[in-house]
């Protein structure tokens, strides 16, 4: 007998939680902005029975108190975040969806929940918490831009994926898949950056043959990236060996939160070093 996983379970949700909801749900604050008669069909769209009409009350107060009345049922709250999640909400307006869903993760992150969207179908997860502090991690923190340093359209995006997934690891516990992640980009960004600025800087190896460890020491040694963010390249380095498993058991060492929020900084600072390094156009 196959066992499937266990779903996580909404629990009860707090106060303050419930009116954040509210206010995504009216489309407060330059989010997808909702009238009375559509909150309430948005309510049913959602899946809840026995929705009442809208009375003309403040929107933000009326949508408040049918949640709240409903406060110790999860399954039904749960109903309207994935209503919130869920593409067929935005047909008219679809660039608005991903803006919705950042603004719930923003505050239902505290209740140990998040909303995910694989292959467009939303779904609640569980999570750390104390991914609510995302300025040591979030690929949004990061000051430069992929396109701003890889000047191939293609190969920015591929990497730019890179970075988006080593986030829905971290954001799901998976610390040694995202770290591995990150030393797959590092690597990417450091082929790429040389190919694109001087590749007679590795003589006659191929910049798609060159080892890491090369990698790294030819763009600190073209003055790319500093002296201090080299040495801590090499630890994430070390780590990015740990995609091959007996590593990780001869190091006797798992890679834990603290070790991947490291990892964060040493790629984010990275990217910034060869932002300012940049060649000019002219």
């Amino acid at each position: 007998m196959i066992e499937r996983p266990v779903q996580p379970v909404l629990g009860r949700l707090d106060a303050n939680t419930l009116e954040e909801i509210a206010r995504v749900i009216c489309g407060d604050d330059h989010l997808y902005y909702r009238k009375g008669w559509e909150i309430a069909r948005f309510l049913k769209h959602a899946g809840w029975a026995e929705v009442p009409d809208y009375d003309g009350e403040y929107r933000r107060e009326w949508v408040l108190a049918r949640l709240t009345e409903r406060r110790e049922d999860p399954t039904e709250l749960e109903k309207v975040l994935l209503r919130l999640a869920d593409p067929l909400e935005y047909l008219d307006e679809p660039e608005e969806l991903p803006g919705v869903v950042a603004a719930v993760n923003a505050f239902l992150i505290h209740e140990g929940f998040r909303l995910d969207t694989p292959g467009g179908r939303p779904r609640l997860v569980a999570c750390d918490p104390a991914l609510a502090h995302p300025g040591q991690h979030a690929p949004a923190e990061f000051r430069a831009v992929m396109s701003e340093i890889i000047k191939e359209r293609d190969m920015a995006g591929l990497l730019q994926h890179r970075l988006d997934e080593a986030q829905t690891c971290y954001a799901n516990g998976a610390h040694v898949a995202a770290i591995i992640m990150l030393g797959s980009l590092l690597e990417g960004v450091l082929v790429q950056v040389i190919q694109e600025r001087d590749r007679a800087l590795l003589g006659s190896t191929s910049p798609d043959r060159a080892t890491l460890d090369v990698l790294i020491k030819t763009c600190h040694q073209a003055g790319w990236i500093g002296a201090d963010i080299e040495r801590f390249c090499h630890e994430l380095r070390r780590y990015r060996n740990y995609v091959h498993p007996r590593r990780e058991i001869q190091e006797a060492h798992t890679p834990d939160r603290d070790t991947l929020n490291v990892s964060w900084q040493v790629v984010s600072a990275v990217l910034n070093d060869l932002a300012t390094t940049q060649p000019s156009s002219g």
